[in-house]
């Protein structure tokens, strides 16, 4: 009898200690980081707002949004583990994932997508001296396509190729936005490629001193580009984006993107992707690009898998997911 009744009270005790485990593991703190760029650029406040949505409707959630070189940087560190989310371009993460262009040789198999953000726009400029009507009439030109292996040169890359071009048909120059704003003003470019939130501060300026002129992407290579490169949608930049600029311009966009760790699992991430779009209000106040953000928008330009907890979402609210 005796060792009955010390076996039931050794059950008894092991039931309240797996009981008391499995209660502070509900409860336990979850720390977690939202990786996102420079203090001076976009994604860093941004990724702020996504943070302290996802703390303060969240119980037990600590997001912190850090401060890191961006898109590449951000991907790297998710798929070693160092961070659980990032903002980035949804361009680069397609590279990352597929191991090309600046991944080429280094696949990243750890990261996931939860949703696009807000477009992020290839925008072409060039001179009102140039002649140039057309990215088919960049043959012989003095072109800028952004700085050298930055996601922008390939943006580039990928346009021209849309329309039977190559970087070895145009007289390439590797520019910041503001140098090659510079370039056209004074005359040694005749164009560029911005990639960036509208309006650009360079491209403003750039309106205001010398003028420029926005070159459209006609309808058909803009087929021929988005259904080779899945992570590209159709833009357009508004009449009176720049001075001197009054009617719209067809344009193709990149997206911001959230990214998360494919280690994460589906009820954390269900849950903090239901919190961040049940309060895109609260992420609008919190920074301007929030109210570009929609679930319904959230789910193109998308050519990395989501995550099986941002899906889980979608599909509730009737978007459907592959």
């Amino acid at each position: 009898m005796k060792k009955v009744f010390k076996a039931s009270l050794a059950l008894l005790a092991a039931a309240l200690i797996f009981s008391g485990c499995t209660k502070s593991n509900a409860n336990a703190k979850k720390d977690y980081i939202l990786a996102t760029g420079g203090t001076s650029g976009t994604y860093y406040p941004f990724g702020g707002a996504i943070a302290n949505i996802w703390n303060t409707k969240i119980a037990n959630m600590n997001v912190t949004a850090q401060a890191t070189g961006a898109s590449a940087e951000n991907l790297r560190l998710i798929n070693k583990g160092e961070a659980e989310f990032g903002t980035v371009q949804n361009d680069v993460m397609d590279y990352a994932y597929h191991g090309t262009d600046m991944f080429a040789g280094e696949k990243l198999s750890n990261i996931m997508t939860i949703g696009t953000m807000y477009p992020e726009v290839v925008q072409i400029a060039v001179s009102k001296a140039s002649g140039i009507k057309s990215v088919s009439d960049f043959r012989g030109k003095r072109i800028s396509v952004g700085d050298a292996g930055s996601g922008v040169e390939f943006n580039a890359k990928q346009i021209l190729e849309g329309y039977g071009l190559t970087f070895d048909d145009i007289k390439k120059s590797n520019l910041s936005f503001k140098e090659s704003a510079e370039g056209i003003q004074n005359g040694t470019l005749d164009g560029c490629f911005v990639t960036a939130g509208v309006p650009n501060s360079a491209l403003q300026e750039l309106a205001f001193t010398a003028g420029l002129i926005l070159i459209p992407i006609d309808q058909a290579a803009a087929d021929v580009i988005c259904n080779k490169y899945g992570f590209y949608t159709y833009t357009t930049i508004p009449g009176g984006t720049y001075k001197g600029t009054d009617e719209d311009t067809p344009a193709l966009a990149i997206k911001a993107t959230l990214a998360v760790s494919s280690k994460l699992d589906e009820d954390t991430v269900y849950e903090m992707t239901k919190a961040l779009f049940e309060n895109l209000d609260e992420l609008a106040r919190g920074h301007a690009k929030g109210k570009e953000v929609t679930a319904a928008s959230a789910i193109t330009g998308v050519s990395v898998p989501f995550h099986p907890g941002a899906k889980k979402y979608y599909n509730e609210i009737g978007l459907s997911v592959n």
